[in-house]
């Protein structure tokens, strides 16, 4: 009930509006994110490069309406890459299709991301295109398999509580797609997603343990420490090499997992996300872990 109180709350316009001039919980926002300008997510990374962790940057909004809105997106995102490169930073990018036009023309949205893929393989670097909401689903997948035959530097996100998600990574897999596994964020519904937790979990274990053995360089994304622990018994039992993929962790949360893992030589990718646009995003976190909220309710009473 607490969960989808909170989902519901992240798509509310008028709250969001209020908390983002709010000064308490802009401060607050700032455990799980980096800073509302891209020299704060450069400063956030230096600083987990130091601690032996690797960085994905996402830029914060989704759901542009004009075209301006998706040509600034493709510039800013285009930015993040620049400033990877001068700074000789240890990171990489997401992007979000809804950010790039996505819901004004699918070629407008396709012509963004070739720009942004362009110059990520200018710099040899990595772009992961964010899975979102369901509705968007398909055509994520879609645009990323067409971009696997121009970029290998491309690849997608995909969400265990989706019924539909073993069946997408048997084909992201025959393609050679980089995957990142998580559980999945959005509010949605039992005709096409598992509601219950124990279900969840099965189903990322399972595609978890796919993306091991078959997928190309995955991204095991989770702060549960039971998955993290099965995860490590199929590594070894497997004898699968720790170079061979990377586990991911979100900013702010779990830095004692994140730091314990570097120590047993494993890769670890922090997600920081930066932007002025840090509402839902903070929402869904609270969504998914209680702890979180709590920690929120209790920096902001202390403010």
């Amino acid at each position: 009930m607490l969960k989808d109180t909170l989902l519901y709350l992240a798509q509310n316009q008028r709250l969001r509006e209020f908390a983002i001039q709010n000064p308490v919980a802009k401060g607050v926002a700032r455990r799980f994110v980096a800073g509302e300008t891209l020299e704060d997510a450069v400063q956030a990374t230096r600083a987990l490069n130091q601690k032996g962790c690797s960085v994905a940057l996402d830029l914060l909004g989704e759901n542009v309406y004009t075209e301006a809105e998706a040509k600034e997106s493709t510039r800013n995102y285009i930015a993040a890459l620049d400033i990877i490169r001068s700074t000789g930073i240890n990171a990489n990018i997401s992007i979000k299709l809804t950010a790039l036009g996505l819901d004004i023309s699918p070629s407008l949205c396709e012509e963004n991301v070739t720009a942004i893929l362009t110059k990520a393989r200018e710099y040899n670097l990595f772009v992961a295109i964010d899975m979102e909401g369901s509705a968007y689903t398909d055509r994520t997948i879609e645009l990323t398999l067409k971009m696997r035959e121009q970029f290998e530097e491309v690849g997608t996100v995909i969400q265990s509580y989706l019924y539909r998600s073993k069946a997408d990574i048997e084909r992201l897999i025959e393609k050679g797609v980089r995957t990142r596994i998580v559980k999945g964020a959005y509010k949605e519904p039992p005709s096409i997603a598992y509601q219950n937790k124990q279900d969840v979990d099965a189903s990322y274990v399972e595609i978890m343990k796919m993306l091991l053995s078959r997928g190309n360089f995955p991204a095991i994304a989770s702060h549960d420490e039971a998955i993290l622990q099965e995860a490590r018994r199929f590594i070894r039992n497997y004898g699968i090499s720790p170079s061979s993929f990377e586990f991911q962790m979100l900013y702010g949360i779990r830095r004692d997992l994140q730091e314990q893992l570097v120590r047993d030589g494993f890769n670890v990718r922090v997600y920081v996300p930066y932007g002025s646009q840090w509402y839902p995003y903070l929402m869904r976190r609270m969504a998914e872990r209680p702890a979180n909220l709590m920690f929120v309710l209790s920096n902001a009473i202390r403010r």
